[in-house]
């Protein structure tokens, strides 16, 4: 089953959560539509590549066109109509820029991935009784919200019948008064008298009439209030929170569509209420009179409705998506200079009075001075594919303006926040309300080199910070538990892959912070300085810029073995020796090098010496650079071990803990090692005369070295490797027959045009 069809199966929670993934830019429909083919792409592999990037982007209009002639032998004009539109809107947003279309779409799989996770998760692990206790209050607060509009409802049925009895009371009554006076000699028939009971008791009915409702909209005033109150002062702020956690990793932020329902549907009947009491004020001229319940209340009631109104429209406005460069979708809150971000704006209350009505503009604080570049303001307008009323700024860019630096911040770039505000202003008729929305705080960077500090700034104020807007934070940052931290790195890994740090990867990672042997304490306090700098005192690198280097490294070279599972990745050495020491000769596992800044993998394997002792042997670590040119499977299948007393050998043969290494990774090789021993070479016609070459990996022989040195690695290629079988067999003449006799037929395979008498000549002078 696809991942669209499994999310289609959610609970409408997490269906919301999905909805919120999809926009104008890229819509929902083509994820229907080409559900089974986007999922049979790694997409962000193709974010990496411009060329691949351009090949899916146009494979994907190809896509949508074969399904726009599939809709033209169903005449279906509207899906017609639909898929027209979304593939001139493709065209438009990204037939420049295809990798901004395969970053929109990797990210979108992740957070679908984790919305599922998260599902499954909350349904085998959660408690049972917490979540119906939260569902228990949602449920509580959908049902208020319903109660009171159902309320408001009433209460303008009941002043429309207010009306109509106050109509009918007025008429009467003067009525009788045309007729009293137009009695002879101011007689008063019997008749009249009957008349004149009648009237009173409409009057006792009327003044009963006017008590009710007056006392209905007090009291629906005061249900506005809680609800209102419980809006803004509980489930709005832990939207919020969710959203902070998704900004760092977290699970997917709640849609806010239940939340803009329960806003709107306050606004609605609050000025519904406010319309209702201009009514009472018509009524009240109309017919007057001593203790009249309407003139009464009615002016306390006037202010409370409108105060209410205003504190609803004042919290309405939210950042639906946090500032972020769509070339780093996973780290947000990180903007860099001269570099276009995007943001977005949303209105909860969705007034049809208020399209079109709120002009945004777009500062930043004077911490440090910027020019915002770009369209920085915005009309609030109702998006066709969302329904909802947002301002989408996706253009913006800071310049900093050039001024000498004092002395008097002491923070670093990485460690300075700033705020975005967004502002404007509602006029209407008796209302004018200033509106304003700041941004979670951003770090600004001048250089894509400060970005992992910058993102480590972002994870440790959003996981600590209480106060929404304190700009000072660092000034004297808060230690974090490891149990927390420990919970947001694994959120790192699980934004870019699909396999997220076991409890004994983690407890490496707690003894690497806390020291040995704190056995991963929950309550263990870790320091920001140790998190993230090296006191003058001490050597090495900071933690996090040890991890981020290796999630870079996984991305880009390691992500389909990773999330296979055959990286163990975080282990010490102590413990690399125990895995190791019982198992089969030629047992391997990957693990992470601790002495490389930008990220490094090393392999490591165990041999038995003649007298049964295991002897562990480790690879200088690999790092993106070598992995550029190589993958890691290619390394593990062709590494060779040489020496003059053995035949060059593959030490690799076990997967930890016993997988064959042809098992594990066979489906990752590049080319099959038959073909690139064995492959033959015809001799070139085109005006470029190259022969294929592999890279592969040599190390000297470990025997040949003390037991416990690490070993070293070399890329050789095909001419390297030939010097040095030459030059071995100058040294070691017992084996230089069999070794020339080797090179001889590996020349001739590789080199048609070797001089074969002069290779005869140099091994007769050897």
């Amino acid at each position: 089953m696809t991942l669209w069809n499994q999310l289609q199966l959610l609970d409408p929670l997490y269906l919301e959560q999905v909805d919120q993934l999809y926009d104008e830019s890229f819509p929902m429909e083509i994820r229907q539509y080409l559900s089974q083919w986007i999922e049979s792409h790694d997409w962000e592999s193709v974010a990496s590549n411009v060329s691949l990037a351009t090949l899916r982007f146009h494979e994907l209009l190809s896509q949508l066109d074969e399904h726009y002639s599939r809709f033209c032998l169903g005449n279906n004009f509207l899906l017609q109509h639909n898929i027209r539109k979304i593939k001139r809107n493709l065209q438009v947003h990204f037939q420049e820029d295809p990798v901004h279309m395969a970053m929109i779409i990797a990210n979108t799989l992740n957070e679908e991935r984790k919305i599922l996770q998260t599902a499954d998760s909350s349904q085998s692990n959660s408690d049972p009784s917490q979540g119906s206790a939260m569902m228990e209050q949602q449920n509580e607060l959908d049902n208020k919200v319903n109660n009171f509009r159902k309320t408001v409802q009433k209460i303008e049925q009941d002043g429309q019948v207010l009306e109509d009895v106050q109509d009918e009371y007025d008429f009467k009554k003067k009525t009788l008064q045309s007729r009293v006076e137009v009695e002879m000699n101011g007689q008063i028939t019997k008749e009249i008298q009957q008349e004149e009971m009648t009237i009173k008791k409409m009057f006792i009915e009327l003044n009963k009439n006017r008590e009710v409702v007056i006392k209905d909209i007090a009291n629906v005033l005061i249900l506005a209030e809680q609800i209102e109150q419980t809006l803004i002062s509980e489930e709005l702020p832990e939207w919020k929170q969710r959203q902070q956690m998704a900004c760092i990793g977290g699970p997917p932020n709640a849609c806010l569509d239940q939340l803009q329902s329960w806003f709107t549907t306050v606004a609605e009947c609050l000025q519904q209420i406010r319309q209702q009491l201009k009514k009472i004020q018509e009524l009240v001229q109309k017919f007057t009179y001593d203790n009249d319940p309407l003139t009464l209340g009615k002016s306390q009631l006037d202010e409370q409705a409108l105060s209410l109104f205003k504190n609803l429209i004042l919290n309405c406005l939210v950042v639906e998506r946090q500032p972020c460069m769509p070339t780093h979708p996973y780290r947000p809150l990180v903007i860099k200079t001269g570099v276009q971000f995007t943001v977005k704006i949303r209105s909860l209350v969705k007034l049809p009075e208020l399209n079109c009505q709120l002009k945004v503009k777009v500062s930043i604080d004077k911490f440090r001075k910027f020019n915002i570049l770009g369209a920085a303001s915005k009309v609030i307008n109702l998006e066709e594919s969302s329904g909802c009323l947002a301002a989408e700024f996706r253009h913006l860019q800071l310049k900093e303006m050039k001024c000498n630096r004092t002395n008097e911040n002491p923070l670093i770039i990485s460690e300075e926040l700033h705020l975005i505000t967004f502002e404007t202003q509602l006029l209407q008729s008796e209302l004018c309300i200033d509106l304003s929305i700041t941004s979670l705080p951003i770090v600004v960077i001048s250089h894509v080199m400060q970005l992992p500090s910058a993102w480590a700034s972002i994870l440790w104020y959003n996981m600590l910070s209480s106060e929404p807007h304190n700009l000072t934070f660092f000034l004297n940052p808060p230690p974090v538990k490891w149990g927390q931290l420990s919970k947001v790195i694994n959120w790192q890994f699980s934004s870019v892959t699909k396999r997220v740090l076991n409890s004994e990867q983690l407890r490496m990672l707690a003894d690497k912070l806390l020291g040995a042997g704190a056995g991963g304490d929950p309550e263990g306090l870790i320091h920001w300085n140790k998190f993230c700098k090296i006191s003058p005192n001490e050597r090495g690198i900071p933690f996090w810029l040890w991890i981020d280097g290796i999630l870079d490294l996984i991305k880009r070279h390691l992500i389909s073995i990773w999330n296979e599972g055959y990286i163990v990745g975080f282990l010490s050495k102590k413990q690399e020796k125990t895995l190791l020491q019982d198992k089969l000769p030629g047992t391997f596992l990957l693990r992470f090098s601790e002495t490389c800044r930008d990220g490094g993998i090393t392999i490591t394997w165990v041999e038995h010496a003649q007298n049964g002792e295991p002897k562990i042997h480790s690879v200088k670590p690999y790092t993106k650079s070598d992995l550029a040119n190589i993958s890691l499977p290619d390394v593990i299948r062709d590494y060779t071990l040489t020496a003059a007393e053995t035949v060059p050998v593959n030490p690799l043969i076990y997967l930890y803990p016993d997988v064959p290494r042809d098992v594990a990774f066979g489906r990752y090789y590049t080319s099959s090692p038959e073909a690139s021993e064995n492959m033959e070479i015809d001799r070139p016609i085109s005006p470029c005369p190259y022969m294929d070459r592999r890279m592969i990996s040599v190390s000297d022989f470990p025997l040949s070295r003390p037991q416990d040195s690490p070993r070293t690695h070399q890329e050789l290629g095909l001419d390297t490797l030939v010097c040095t079988m030459i030059l071995e067999c100058t040294i070691y003449s017992v084996y230089k027959r069999i070794i020339f006799v080797s090179l001889y037929e590996q020349l001739t395979i590789f080199l048609p045009n070797f001089n074969v008498t002069v290779f005869f000549l140099f091994a007769f002078i050897c």
